[in-house]
């Protein structure tokens, strides 16, 4: 049964305040729910980024975990060793209690640099939780586009002028990249607490490696106001740019059916990193935008049986 918000809400946060997290940092949020969904100890690995650099600037952690900073390539590796170290000090009886075992990275680390990394923990079967704070482009670095970044957006690598009107193509499907190897494959979004809590519940207690995609707004590089951060990761599900749906072993779910659906101009125009495709000669942009949307969209109900 799903944690309910009074559970949670006097549950110690493993997270401490005090960190240099951006003011309306959507990662932070991300963190802090899925962390006080582990029924069980936690060791944390993280890839170098956002959080990372914020959380644990020398001689202070913001982490009341034991916490293992790895770099952005191999952050999969990394928890994958101390797993291979606790399984054996347990089956020796060094180690009695059981833990859970979870690695974050942004999407730079999980989209790109480290994929090969993450993608070999799983086919291996590695008994971890991933969980990618996706802010949809390299923010640590200078807002930067990534495999993340959606078609249209600006950023300091796909700048906006007479060539170009933001990122040329469309973001990779990450969550079905996960999917394809087997074992738990998740989306989620901060906006939908109960969503977010119930898949991390069910990350923890699946018996092998579990991936969790989760929309973490970054108020910086999307140029919006940083009290509305989960305002806008709730416009991305209700528009049906980031659809919540769950994929075990194959089989699809869609765990929300957006109630007020919105067309995705009304998500993409506020947003600063967007702003361009609202001039008449990029209306193309726009329109291959919400095309793609739909034909996810329409993938999705078919995948998980539906009704359209």
């Amino acid at each position: 049964m799903v944690a309910t918000i009074k559970e949670l809400s006097e549950k110690q946060d493993l997270l401490s305040p005090g960190h240099r997290l951006c003011a309306g940092c959507g990662a932070s949020i991300v963190v802090r729910m899925i962390l006080k969904s582990s029924k069980k100890p936690l060791v944390v690995a993280s890839a170098t980024g956002c959080l990372e650099v914020s959380t644990t600037i020398y001689p202070f952690t913001a982490w009341r975990t034991p916490f293992i900073h790895s770099a952005f390539e191999n952050a999969s590796a990394t928890i994958s060793g101390v797993i291979a170290t606790y399984d054996a000090m347990k089956k020796k009886g060094k180690i009695k209690e059981d833990i859970n075992f979870v690695c974050f990275g942004g999407d730079g680390s999980t989209f790109d640099i480290g994929l090969q990394s993450l993608s070999g923990a799983f086919e291996r079967g590695t008994n971890f939780v991933y969980v990618c704070y996706d802010n949809e482009a390299y923010m640590n670095t200078g807002i930067q586009r990534s495999g993340a970044t959606p078609m249209g957006a600006w950023t300091t690598t796909s700048e906006v002028g007479k060539a170009q009107a933001g990122k040329r193509v469309h973001r990779k499907n990450m969550t079905e990249i996960m999917a394809a190897h087997g074992g738990y494959a998740a989306q989620a979004s901060p906006s939908h607490w109960r969503d977010l809590v119930m898949k991390a519940e069910k990350a923890f207690e699946y018996d092998g490696p579990a991936f969790l995609n989760v929309l973490a707004p970054c108020p910086r590089g999307w140029r919006i106001p940083t009290d509305q951060t989960v305002e806008f990761a709730r416009q991305a599900v209700e528009s049906k740019y980031w659809p919540l749906y769950e994929v075990m072993e194959g089989e699809h779910k869609i765990t929300y059916q957006p109630k007020k659906e919105i067309a995705v101009s009304e998500w993409l125009s506020p947003q600063g990193r967007f702003k361009h495709l609202l001039k008449d000669a990029n209306a193309p942009v726009m329109t291959e935008i919400q095309t793609q949307i739909d034909k996810e969209w329409n993938r999705l109900i078919k995948m998980s049986g539906e009704p359209t």
